[in-house]
């Protein structure tokens, strides 16, 4: 028989245990660094997360801002309708005499577009200031403004293509300003888009209208970058676009003058 090893002494176990007391000491720092990484993990996520509800409720209330500044925007261009003057057929043919037709509608797309150009010019020289002043009031004045300017083009060249719109002149005015919000010419020979005019329908084209020219005229807004040029060029490119379509639905349903008037001197 093989002689037996001899038992280890309590002793000398004790001398091996705290050789393994290192290790056992890094895997218990190791949980626990392992536990504060999940701490602050959870705390991470939840910043995050509040800092989404705050961004989403940020967009939540400037999109609440922006539909009120359109609906707001749109509500004047409606006020203001009623009160554009606007001159018939005869007025202008006095004004402009010896010209037909073609030829007074483009002397009234020229004065238009120049007249939306002035506007432009303001908008885009005050936001060449360091600070400009006020830029949301000032953008929603150039709306305005060059809508007044296209809604009485739209209605002057109705009575030059001798299509004007049936109704009162409060009436008519509603309708021209659906035909500027739609960008086409009245359809006289069909009373129902007419009588769209002053529905929920024309609010909402409208509204779109206003909304499209927010965005397009934008850029006119950056400091140092665009001015007064540029604004002006935008508003005159606009105008005509818009004339040449209104222009081409007239044309389709154009009545000829009855009798000529006398050439002034």
């Amino acid at each position: 028989m093989l002689p037996r090893a001899p038992p280890q002494s309590a002793g000398r176990r004790d001398q091996e245990r705290p050789a393994d007391l290192p290790r056992l000491r890094g895997l218990s720092r190791g949980v626990g660094v392992e536990a504060e990484h999940d701490d602050t993990d959870e705390t991470e996520r939840g910043r995050v997360a509040s800092l989404a509800t705050a961004v989403g409720r940020g967009m939540r209330r400037g999109g609440e801002r922006a539909r009120a500044g359109v609906y707001a925007v749109a509500d004047r261009i409606i006020a203001n309708a009623p009160r554009i003057p606007v001159r018939d057929l005869a007025t202008l043919r006095k004004q402009f005499p010896g010209l037909g037709p073609e030829e007074l509608a483009d002397k009234l797309v020229a004065g238009a577009a120049g007249g939306a150009a002035t506007v432009g010019a303001g908008v885009g020289a005050a936001a060449m200031l360091p600070a400009p002043p006020a830029m949301p009031t000032e953008l929603a004045a150039e709306i305005v403004g060059v809508a007044s300017i296209e809604i009485k083009l739209i209605a002057e060249l109705h009575e030059v293509y001798g299509v004007r719109a049936p109704g009162t002149a409060r009436q008519r005015a509603m309708a021209y300003l659906g035909a500027w919000s739609e960008e086409r010419g009245i359809d006289v020979a069909q009373p129902a888009t007419v009588n769209a005019a002053l529905g929920v329908h024309m609010k909402r084209e409208l509204r779109q209208q206003v909304l499209k020219r927010s965005f397009r005229n934008m850029p006119v807004l950056a400091p140092f970058l665009i001015g007064a040029a540029v604004g002006a060029t935008m508003n005159r490119r606009d105008t005509k676009k818009l004339a040449r379509k209104v222009r081409k639905d007239l044309r389709a349903r154009q009545v000829p003058w009855n009798l000529p008037l006398p050439l002034t001197k």
